[in-house]
């Protein structure tokens, strides 16, 4: 057969279609424990087929005593099991289509690991406690497309909120990109808990609350220009209860314009009731009724604060962006990971940093990452995490030029940076602490709290981010094309350039050294112009 006959359309085998795949996410919270299952085309849209839910105040022990009550666990293994069965009927059996997650009730419970097995025993579920950047990587997830669809929302600023059983989420967006994310412990049911241990007479509840929230509005107005005021888009299913008792026009696809006078006059009307009216009144569940009015305040307080008439409503929720998530395959997108690095790079110039520096070794770092591979075994979150401590090693430098390496650390530590989780951050951070100086000991206490692995994969990082360092010893970015290839045991890094190398050469005889050490194989610096 000729070359062009393979190449002739009638040749070519029918296309099967795409079928499209099944998948479940379950969202223990701390009011409820919420299923949906939803269906997926790959490169195409994501059909809800089923939302569930029921009522489980994990909350209510968390927020109170500190544990969930055995009761409260057994309550969470009926609903799960019930889940299950449901998963069944459709199929969905495999583990890597269903994703089970548990927020702040749970993540904060002294007994979480005895919850966690005891759910897997019973049910099989493995259950992923969801820490703030995990639910701020989903929530992204989950409320991007309205930025696609609203130039409005990409163009100015968005404000998204979510008043949560236990916590507060905040990610402020400016021309499309995160500006900040902090995620507050200010919750409905934590509020009530926090209430009721000052078992305070009935007319000093309502004071006793509103200066609590008002303690969180003050942090996030500090986070916002008070010459702009911001679209305040509000998520969650207790504000989603005010739009429908309001009777607001609402696409739930897209956003219900809520003004914040009748908003305000809802809350008024049901913190003048008891819970059990409440419940009664509006047909709600009781953990329903106890969220309802803190909740609806906290919105109120928050809008107020930014001085809105108005605010949107979104039905966009935690499970969204979780199905979001499963239909891309992987967890940091390219959209997020510059998220990511936005953030670090905004962290930076806060504090004053070598912006072009650290961005040319953390470019460096990326090519030596790849370039590495075979040798590193290390997946694309820890070419994100190198990334970033590479572009803030130097960071220390705005405390002090002696010892700024173990300057540089704590303050990745304590960046604040969006889309890291606590265990990122100190990866991140002590592959920053290790690009000069001592290699890693087990003396030193961050390092040593880490398992072997990880301790493996920071001196991985850390002995290519010394590369990188060397590379640009003379901190004018001159070397920037560079060409890796195995030679007789070595490393050697070619640079097409005229320029004489003996600076970095010489750095890098002395950084190269724990290179050696981890990989075995000596850094060569090469001309490739003299070849």
């Amino acid at each position: 057969m000729s070359l062009d006959s393979t190449l002739q359309p009638e040749s070519l085998a029918p296309v099967a279609p795409r079928l499209p795949k099944l998948v479940a996410v379950v969202d223990i919270g701390a009011s409820a424990i919420r299923m949906a299952i939803a269906e997926i085309i790959e490169d195409g849209p994501v059909r809800t087929l089923e939302n569930l839910t029921q009522a489980v105040s994990l909350g209510r022990d968390t927020f109170s005593r500190g544990a969930i009550d055995p009761a409260t666990t057994d309550d969470c293994v009926r609903v799960l099991r019930a889940y299950r069965e449901k998963l069944n009927e459709f199929g969905i059996v495999s583990r890597d289509r269903i994703h089970v997650v548990a927020t702040s009730a749970v993540r904060e419970a002294t007994n979480r690991l005895a919850f966690l097995k005891r759910i897997y025993v019973a049910t099989g579920f493995q259950v992923e406690p969801f820490d703030e950047a995990a639910v701020n990587r989903v929530t992204f997830l989950g409320v991007r497309p309205l930025f696609q669809t609203r130039p409005d929302l990409a163009e100015g600023r968005t404000l998204i909120v979510e008043v949560g059983g236990g916590s507060t989420q905040v990610l402020l967006f400016q021309g499309g990109d995160v500006a900040h994310s902090q995620i507050y412990r200010l919750g409905a049911l934590r509020l009530r808990r926090t209430i009721e241990s000052y078992h305070a007479p009935t007319r000093k509840v309502r004071r006793i609350m509103e200066s609590q929230i008002q303690r969180c509005v003050s942090q996030i107005r500090q986070r916002i220009p008070r010459d702009l005021r911001p679209t305040m888009i509000a998520l969650g299913g207790d504000v989603r209860f005010a739009v429908e008792q309001l009777g607001a026009d609402w696409d739930p696809s897209g956003l219900a314009a809520l003004r914040l006078r009748s908003l305000r006059e809802l809350t008024e009307d049901i913190l003048a009731r008891s819970v059990e009216e409440v419940a009664r009144d509006y047909h709600l569940a009781y953990t329903d009724a106890e969220a309802a009015g803190p909740a609806l305040l906290a919105y109120v307080q928050i809008a107020t604060a930014l001085e809105l008439e108005e605010i949107q409503v979104s039905s966009i929720n935690l499970r969204d962006g979780l199905i979001k998530e499963m239909a891309l395959r992987e967890a940091w997108t390219d959209d997020f990971v510059h998220q990511i690095i936005r953030s670090a790079v905004d962290y930076g110039r806060r504090l004053g940093f070598d912006e072009a520096h650290g961005r040319h070794i953390a470019e460096l770092s990326k090519v030596l990452f790849r370039a590495l591979q075979r040798e590193h075994a290390l997946d694309a979150r820890h070419e994100v995490i190198l990334y970033i401590g590479a572009l803030l090693h130097d960071l220390g430098y705005a405390v002090n030029a002696r010892s700024h390496h173990k300057h540089s650390m704590y303050l990745i530590m304590h960046g604040e940076l969006f889309g890291l989780s606590e265990r990122d951050v100190t990866l991140a951070a002590l592959t920053a602490r290790y690009h000069r100086r001592s290699t890693p000991r087990p003396i030193h206490p961050l390092y040593a709290s880490l398992d072997w692995e990880s301790q493996t994969n920071v001196a991985k990082m850390a002995a290519i981010l010394r590369v990188a360092d060397a590379l640009d010893r003379s901190g004018s970015q001159r070397i920037r094309d560079i060409a890796c290839t195995r030679e007789d045991g070595s490393l050697v890094i070619s640079v097409p350039t005229g320029d004489d190398l003996s600076l970095e050469q010489l750095a890098l005889s002395q950084k190269g050294k724990m290179f050696t050490e981890i990989f075995g194989m000596p850094v060569v610096l090469r001309n490739a112009s003299e070849l």
